[in-house]
């Protein structure tokens, strides 16, 4: 049995991985803790799940063989998980991985030295018709990629993180379609929309962020054509099975499928174009290394 605990279970994915156990498939995990600082949120799922509630997000470190990070405020992640990283226990950290560019190095670095396997992120790159748009891309399917668009919802104004709270969904769909490292970015933001503008080598793509709207929009642009679809994200969408199914993989001695550094380029690419939404002028995407 695979020991594991949630933390910042706040987070709807907390609800969502909780009933995945429930329905029996993943028989290999056993969840012995939730933790929130919003301890009503701890409560709720011990209810509903018969889960113990943590009095500390540190107190499981050696007892448990993953964890999984769901804290709504990305402030949260890396202090949450830091206490278990010398154990070496595979981990899921959500989106935004975190909000600083300077801890983000730190944490992959130190989860690179203990041989930590990570998965997480934003779940939106798991969708099927992203990774058909990466295929089509990568293959130069009707002539190489002259441009794109996506679309997605974001929450300017919150108390978790502002722009940072939601919008790694979008940026992660960019990131997995066209590339993890965009040159530079551009934000131009009018009444509650944000457009942006992510400078690759050869092309650009242009992305819109939409507040109060659920709508999920992704398209490429080659050389003879263009496929484009409106995405239907849902609570019960395949792509939250798929990111758990990942972590399962780990929990059970896989290795991750991405690098400790482009892991954390969403980290870099959102806070360029934060960068870029205070200043009104083109942000270059700060170049790391892990």
């Amino acid at each position: 049995m695979k020991k594991v605990v949630i933390l910042g279970c706040e987070n709807s994915h907390a609800n969502t991985f909780l009933n995945f156990i429930k329905e029996g498939a993943y028989p290999e995990i056993e969840i012995i803790g939730v933790y929130s600082e919003d301890t009503s949120a701890a409560e709720k799922l011990s209810e509903m799940f018969g889960v113990k509630v943590m009095s500390a997000f540190d107190e499981a470190a050696g007892e448990v063989d993953g964890v999984v990070v769901t804290a709504r405020h990305g402030d949260n992640h890396y202090k949450y998980a830091k206490p278990y990283i010398k154990s070496g226990v595979a981990m899921f950290i959500d989106k935004p991985v975190t909000i600083n560019e300077q801890e983000a190095v730190k944490f992959m670095q130190q989860l690179k030295c203990a041989d930590v396997q990570v998965t997480g992120g934003s779940c939106c790159k798991y969708i099927d018709f992203i990774q058909e748009l990466k295929g089509e891309h990568a293959q130069n399917k009707h002539g190489k990629t002259v441009g794109g668009f996506m679309r997605a919802p974001v929450s300017l104004n919150n108390d978790y993180g502002n722009f940072f709270f939601y919008s790694q969904h979008l940026v992660e769909m960019v990131c997995e379609v066209y590339g993890h490292y965009p040159l530079s970015v551009q934000a131009f933001v009018n009444n509650g929309k944000v457009t942006v503008v992510f400078r690759y080598e050869n092309y650009d793509i242009t992305a819109l962020f939409v507040e109060d709207s659920n709508s999920y929009y992704a398209a490429r642009y080659s050389e003879q054509g263009a496929a484009a679809k409106e995405i239907n994200l849902t609570g019960e969408s395949p792509c939250f099975r798929s990111e758990f199914d990942e972590f399962h993989k780990l929990l059970l001695g896989e290795k991750q499928k991405r690098s400790y550094k482009d892991f954390i380029s969403p980290v870099f690419v959102l806070n360029a174009i934060n960068r870029s939404i205070t200043s009104g002028k083109e942000e270059k995407v700060t170049r790391y290394e892990v």
